[in-house]
């Protein structure tokens, strides 16, 4: 009988514990190639979780970097939404740094590991790299960027610093094709460079479902709280839609530190009575949301300092349920919207295209039905969890047998 390979992967978003509400997509990632491989996840600590703990097939290590109490960098909306919320974040930064370091080095010494997969080039992409600095026998690494820290992040040293991970990487993915120019301009080898997105689970969960009725004045907003998610012109939105559908209705999922911003907003646009913030929804609850929805709305925007979406999965999720999307024209969204085929795409911070793109689909049925469909055909296609862990497993497999 043979043994597994051993994969070791380092990432800063993971669940805490069963039933968390934490983005899922690396999880869903481990516990597929857990069937064919041996997975130990290190992600960082967090007040109430285990430090060493286990999910399904996954061994889950989690390092402390700060008192309990205090480890506040990851989850509930990222490491840099934490940081803009709470400057004084910054100072634990080097600790967070050293702590991983210090975790994957202890991990290195102790066990078989055949290959690494980093996730994000900041920090887990530099830990490894520098990791690599201290040992002539590194394993390979896949290192996957998400957009934030390749399209964001920006300045000489941070652009130094991503150019230095790509350089360690035995393999860099991103998981859109617009993020592609920006790897191969910080040195991306074209032969080490590969477009493979997180999935979704297209045939169980985000599916459409008959018994959930479609309501026709229902608009949905899913994601972090954060300024590239673009909420607020949304909520800018609202007026028109209001005026030319006085019935319909957002609902808002997900936290972050706009929240409070957003509410105030609502309230000074006088569209309060027209707007519910769910806070921040059980995973297992989101796929009833989208199929009873109306039409979902995805208004991202690139920031000033250039972080923008690496894809979108909300909007892959949506479609998965066949729910009609209205999303902001950004070249990663692209990959899962064409517009007038699969989606209805708006020019982003322009809150009268987002109202009169809502407006046309809440006011034409046979639209969104069509638009939903073809949504749904190309998200199972490109974007479901057997396609996209078959793509990750070969990868690994293929890095793994040329280092041997």
């Amino acid at each position: 009988m043979s043994i597994k390979k051993r994969v070791l992967v380092l990432t800063s978003t993971f669940p805490r514990w069963q039933g968390d509400n934490e983005p899922p997509f690396v999880f869903e990632l481990c516990q597929r190639l857990g069937e064919q491989f041996d997975v130990v996840v290190l992600a960082p600590h967090a007040e109430g979780a285990k430090r060493f703990d286990r999910m399904g097939n996954i061994e889950i290590l989690r390092f402390g970097y700060f008192f309990p109490r205090w480890e506040k960098l990851a989850y509930q909306g990222g490491i840099l939404a934490n940081l803009k919320r709470n400057r004084w974040l910054y100072l634990l930064l080097p600790c967070f740094f050293f702590a991983q370091l210090a975790a994957l080095w202890r991990i290195l010494r102790h066990q078989r590991i055949d290959l690494i997969h980093a996730h994000w080039l900041i920090p887990q992409g530099l830990t490894v790299a520098v990791a690599g600095v201290f040992t002539k026998t590194m394993p390979p690494m896949i290192c996957t960027s998400h957009g934030g820290d390749l399209l964001g992040l920006n300045g000489l040293l941070l652009n130094s610093i991503k150019r230095r991970v790509i350089r360690c990487s035995s393999m860099l993915t991103v998981v859109s094709h617009a993020m592609e120019e920006r790897a191969l301009s910080l040195g991306a080898k074209a032969e080490k460079l590969q477009t493979v997105s997180m999935g979704v689970e297209t045939r169980s969960l985000f599916t459409p479902d008959t018994a959930t009725p479609r309501a026709d004045n229902e608009i949905l907003f899913v994601g972090r709280l954060v300024e590239k998610k673009g909420c607020t012109y949304l909520l800018d939105a609202m007026p028109e839609i209001l005026r030319r559908r006085p019935d319909a209705r957002l609902g808002i999922l997900g936290s972050g530190p706009e929240e409070e911003f957003l509410k105030r907003q609502a309230d000074r646009l006088g569209v309060a009575h027209a707007v519910t913030f769910h806070g921040a929804v059980n995973n297992a609850e989101i796929p009833n949301l989208y199929r009873r929805a109306t039409v979902f709305v995805a208004p991202s925007i690139v920031t000033a300092q250039g972080d923008q979406e690496g894809l979108g999965l909300v909007l892959v999720e949506a479609l998965g349920c066949g729910c009609a999307v209205v999303a902001s024209d950004l070249p990663a969204i692209r990959d899962v919207v064409s517009d007038g085929v699969t989606g209805l795409l708006c020019k982003q911070r322009d809150s009268l295209d987002i109202a009169t793109k809502v407006c046309d689909l809440l006011e034409r049925p046979e639209l969104r039905l069509s638009l939903g469909r073809a949504g749904r055909e190309h998200v199972q296609e490109r974007f479901g969890w057997a396609t996209i862990s078959s793509r990750y497993a070969s990868l690994m497999e293929g890095l793994i047998r040329d280092r041997s």
